[in-house]
């Protein structure tokens, strides 16, 4: 991936701060509101209502040169994120208003309640900020056989400002509101969960797209680095890595086959019109 002097300043770095307040309910409610998490699930409830009830950390360090070189690549994929969608959504008279970028270690405070790093990088409607734990690229590359790149990182940052660009445009609002309805089983909202998840890969796609054609930022390789990094967190890699069989109906990200597919369908298209995913999958 080819870097340019592109930086947004919209990424709040605290990984040399003290994490957040220890979650009252301990280790186990952190398991809990991950579970949730990675079933689709809202875990702000269980973390918020435990939020602040623990002592706060302290803990503070310097950052490293590594550290430093990976905030300014996260900025400047901020402002790539900026450019494009700025641009998009004025092709399609709208405004785009940027989403606050969080570089954390460990655990802190959200708008969703506290950001723990096993739940890995996650959009908050409730702040419209992405949250990211760098440390989830090393799973993704241990446990998931992905091989990560910068872009990798450029792809799952891609995908969490794919929710917020789902926020502005009211999907979010739409998808919350059938699941606090009551009127819809888990399964059916598992594959509301499905077409929402593969929607933000589709604008992934259209954004690696559309940043290449204004930034030429792409070298060989890049795209594949997106799609393994896809296919690694498909629902069914990661069920039959964890439990060693497949269950589709627990499904609420979409098959690595799916996330690769629309991945590729917006990076072909660089259409936003063409990533109408619940009208494909919900019919």
């Amino acid at each position: 991936m080819r870097w340019t002097d592109d930086r947004g300043g919209n990424v709040e770095d605290r990984r040399g701060l003290g994490g957040g307040a220890v979650v009252g309910g301990g280790l186990g409610t952190l398991i809990i509101a991950a579970i949730i998490f990675f079933l689709g699930g809202d875990p702000s409830s269980i973390l918020s209502s435990g939020a602040g009830s623990g002592s706060p950390r302290t803990e503070q360090r310097e950052l490293t040169a590594e550290d430093k070189k990976i905030g300014e690549m996260v900025d400047m994929m901020g402002k790539w994120n900026i450019t494009t969608w700025d641009q998009v959504f004025q092709e399609n008279g709208m405004k785009y208003t940027p989403p606050k970028i969080i570089l954390f270690s460990e655990t802190t405070q959200s708008g969703c309640g506290v950001a723990q790093s096993a739940m890995g990088p996650f959009y908050c409607p409730a702040d419209q900020s992405v949250y990211m734990d760098m440390s989830f690229f090393n799973e993704l590359q241990q446990r998931f056989g992905a091989k990560v790149t910068e872009f990798t990182v450029a792809y799952v940052l891609a995908h969490e400002v794919g929710h917020h660009v789902q926020t502005l445009l009211g999907t979010t609002q739409k998808v919350d509101q059938l699941r606090r309805s009551g009127k819809y089983s888990e399964a059916e909202m598992n594959r509301v969960s499905v077409a929402t998840e593969l929607q933000a890969d589709f604008y992934a796609g259209v954004w690696s797209r559309r940043t290449d054609a204004e930034k030429h930022i792409l070298e060989p390789g890049d795209i594949q680095s997106a799609i393994e990094a896809a296919e690694a967190v498909g629902d069914d890699n990661i069920q039959r890595r964890s439990q060693g069989y497949v269950n589709q109906e627990s499904f609420t990200h979409g098959s690595s086959a799916q996330r690769k597919e629309w991945f590729m369908k917006g990076y072909n298209t660089g259409d936003i019109r063409q990533g109408d995913t619940f009208n494909q999958l919900l019919k």
